[in-house]
């Protein structure tokens, strides 16, 4: 078996000897670099499988090395991003840019043996994506969307999402029309210091309105809703209109918000047949049990294909448990979003 080459870019020389160890136990063969210049010296003499990359480091920071090796030489990056607001926007620009996820940044020995599990599992994944899906992608401008009849009955979007999936929410988010006539909720894996960023993000991006998720926040027309980080996103009816509920994690999901969690609550209180639900690229299993239920009651489901998942494992398992009236690629799916109902 050919061993993975990885290069860990960081300019701590702690983070660096941790990530190492971890990366070389679990078998990888492992160099560095302490900057981005010295990362991109190396990266035109030696093939790397993956670079993990450190946001802020002198010379040159992870953003503009992302650039560059982008333009140059397309490569597998997880960014090692720290989990808070302020990183935020600037992680969200990474993936823009073309990194595939994020991982924690460990601030000791102690911390890193927390997180080993997840940095590991996202290497893993991340590594198994195809070199072609590496370059960043174009999305239909969403200036070319007509109008919809916005007399069309309300109806609900459900999307699931996880690694490589910020993207394409804000290409969905930016190609939605101003009169969009239906609610949409979105469940994107992402930690609670990310939710709010992405939402205001997405929120200046789009004709629309963009959210974060709150207690008896309503889904309405041309609304839409980003499932909080560290809550599960719920529904409640109250009289003729539909609210949000943010719940604890009192079944033990692995992800927190979890598309499952989310699916099995609109099963529960919205109105069924009313109900497109749309499970996008991502690591796991999460949302294609609640896929199979909303399909076996009159929902509408999409399933992302294998030709445009990043990660082709949420929408492979929502397919294979026969939870998915669809499989689709993700330009095809956009399209059905747009015109739902219509």
């Amino acid at each position: 078996m050919i061993q993975k080459h990885i290069l860990v870019v960081d300019d701590s020389a702690v983070i660096r000897r941790y990530l190492i160890k971890l990366l070389e136990d679990a078998g990888y063969v492992v160099d560095f670099a302490k900057n981005g210049q010295e990362a991109l010296d190396k990266i035109k003499t030696q093939h790397y499988s993956l670079v993990t990359l450190d946001i802020e480091m002198p010379i040159l920071d992870g953003i503009e090395t992302l650039k560059i090796l982008m333009r140059e030489k397309p490569t597998r990056v997880l960014m090692i991003s720290s989990f808070t607001s302020q990183s935020a926007n600037v992680t969200f620009q990474a993936l823009e840019l073309g990194a595939i996820d994020y991982i924690p940044k460990p601030k000791n020995s102690v911390e890193i043996a927390k997180i080993s599990k997840e940095i590991l599992q996202k290497v893993k994944k991340v590594l198994q994506v195809l070199p072609k899906k590496i370059e960043q992608k174009q999305f239909i401008p969403s200036n070319k969307i007509i109008g919809i009849d916005i007399g069309i009955d309300m109806k609900f979007v459900l999307i699931g999402a996880s690694t490589g999936g910020p993207r394409l929410i804000e290409a969905i988010c930016k190609n939605l029309p101003q009169n969009y006539p239906h609610a949409l909720c979105v469940v994107q894996h992402m930690p609670e210091e990310f939710t709010a960023n992405f939402a205001k993000r997405l929120d200046k991006l789009s004709k629309v309105e963009v959210l974060e998720a709150d207690n008896g926040l309503e889904l309405k027309r041309s609304r839409v809703i980003i499932a909080k980080g560290g809550k599960h996103l719920h529904f409640r009816k109250k009289l003729k209109h539909y609210t949000c509920v943010l719940s604890p994690n009192t079944r033990e999901r692995f992800f927190i918000p979890s598309v499952d969690e989310m699916f099995f609550s609109a099963a529960d209180m919205l109105p069924v047949k009313n109900i497109l639900a749309v499970e996008l690229t991502g690591i796991g299993d999460d949302g294609a049990d609640g896929m199979v239920v909303l399909k076996k009651a009159g929902a509408y489901t999409l399933a992302e294909s294998h030709e445009s998942a990043v990660v082709y494992g949420m929408p492979k398992e929502a397919a294979q448990r026969g939870g998915a009236t669809k499989v689709l690629p993700f330009t095809k799916i956009l399209n059905e979003i747009i015109h739902y109902g219509q």
